[in-house]
């Protein structure tokens, strides 16, 4: 079974967050003994600005038994496909990264609508490449994975209570 892993998972690593790194870190063992654990071009471009050098990185990713694996065409029109749904539904309201729900934003001064790209290409790029290349999704942005991807099978490490 293949696995990709989401930015956040590795990002909860690095920052040592006490809520999510041994979950994150457990999820990605696990993992790693059922297959492949891959990242694509686009989370390996987010993490690696927390190395310093490019040896750095690929120690880490060696580390984790975690490879870089390149998008295929097919992953990248699925990923143009949905930002253009996600485009035309979007509307003036945002997106809860947790749960999905949509709501309002509105200036506390002047009650005008606050609208924002909440969501831009590399989330649908690496849902798509999650859904067409790998298995299974590790991430902790079901929320946005559930609604634009629901088809993606997810694996969320659960937080500790600590």
């Amino acid at each position: 079974m293949t696995t990709a892993v989401d930015s956040n998972v590795l990002f909860d690593l690095l920052v040592e967050d006490p809520r999510f790194a041994d979950p994150a870190e457990q999820a990605l063992a696990e993992a790693a003994d059922a297959g492949p654990v891959v990242i694509c071009p686009v989370v390996y471009a987010e993490i690696a600005a927390f190395f310093d050098t490019p040896e750095a990185w690929k120690q880490f990713l060696h580390e984790l038994s975690i490879e870089l694996s390149p998008f295929e065409p097919p992953s990248l029109w699925h990923a143009s496909r949905t930002w253009k749904a996600y485009l035309r539904a979007r509307g003036q309201r945002v997106q809860c990264p947790r749960c999905g729900r949509a709501s309002q934003v509105t200036c506390p001064a002047c009650g005008q609508a606050i609208q924002w790209r909440q969501h831009i290409i590399s989330d649908f790029l690496v849902g798509a490449h999650a859904l067409m290349q790998a298995d299974v999704l590790l991430s902790r942005d079901q929320g946005f994975y559930r609604t634009y991807f629901p088809e993606l099978k997810l694996q969320v490490p659960v937080a500790s209570q600590s």
